[in-house]
């Protein structure tokens, strides 16, 4: 048992001290793990028990005015994200492939307004959740849902923590603009009832979010494959079963939501005219 123990402080030490970027380590929520997973913690209470229970005993809030200015933030704050990158990283002197996390004259600064802005933004998203529970849409409190939310915080803290600009934060510009069409979406959608009910555009906000997974799979495969790079390949390790688990989520959410409900709703109307 002695044998195990020291093991485990000696990878939670190796983990948290020696291979963190030290110069992100003194940034809010950064220094060790424990704050930001309670956080997570008081997330799953709130969404899955505490605000539920709280909700069943009145009506839903009318927050049509709140999430509109939600969703507008969200879209500057996207993309914020989106131009930061590119200046300070993508467009500038960044390679697609094997890009180190480099210590030159914009590191820092690519750190702390993309880096930890994308953590910033993750932290935000979570309460896309207490939304649909404060309108009593318990529905869609999936596990896809709160699983992709979850994880992408972790995914994010991680990412200042520990790899904070190089190869892997291409994510971050591309998962923002994704962002950026989707909060669009909901932003028309809150003020025109029309948008929420037309298939055509949840259909492509889902393929949408789909091939950003794909792209994201693809440029962590080129870093697996690569050789003589000089970028942790454990990231990618990690994040390739990570992103084919989440594509097979979405993918089974597309075909129940646009493939097979639709075609039942469709044979069930000619049934109907049949009788």
């Amino acid at each position: 048992m002695s044998v195990i123990l020291k093991g485990a402080v000696r990878l939670y030490y190796y983990l948290n001290e020696e291979i963190a970027d030290p110069r992100t380590q003194d940034w809010f929520l950064m220094r060790t793990p424990w704050p930001g997973l309670a956080v997570l913690l008081l997330y799953l209470a709130v969404v899955f028990k505490w605000l539920p229970a709280h909700m069943s005993r009145r009506p839903a809030y009318d927050l049509k005015t709140p999430i509109a200015v939600y969703n507008a933030i969200q879209i500057i704050g996207c993309g914020y994200l989106v131009y930061q990158s590119m200046a300070l990283g993508w467009m500038r002197h960044y390679k697609m492939v094997c890009q180190p996390v480099d210590d030159g004259p914009y590191a820092v600064e690519f750190a702390w307004k993309v880096c930890y802005g994308y953590f910033a933004i993750k932290m935000v998203d979570l309460l896309d959740t207490v939304f649909f529970v404060l309108r009593k849409k318990q529905n869609q409190v999936t596990f896809l849902h709160v699983y992709h939310h979850f994880g992408m915080v972790a995914l994010a803290w991680g990412i200042v923590k520990w790899v904070p600009g190089g190869h892997m934060t291409l994510l971050i510009p591309v998962n923002s603009l994704v962002h950026m069409v989707m909060y669009g979406y909901y932003l028309l959608s809150v003020w025109d009832d029309s948008y929420k009910s037309s298939l055509w555009w949840k259909k492509h906000v889902t393929q949408i979010q789909i091939t950003q997974f794909v792209v994201m799979l693809v440029h962590m495969m080129t870093l697996a494959l690569a050789t003589d790079c000089n970028y942790p390949k454990q990231p990618a390790y990690i994040i390739i079963p990570q992103n084919l688990f989440i594509v097979a989520l979405f993918l089974d959410f597309y075909v129940r939501a646009y493939v097979l409900q639709p075609k039942q709703a469709k044979e069930t109307n000619g049934v109907s005219k049949k009788e």
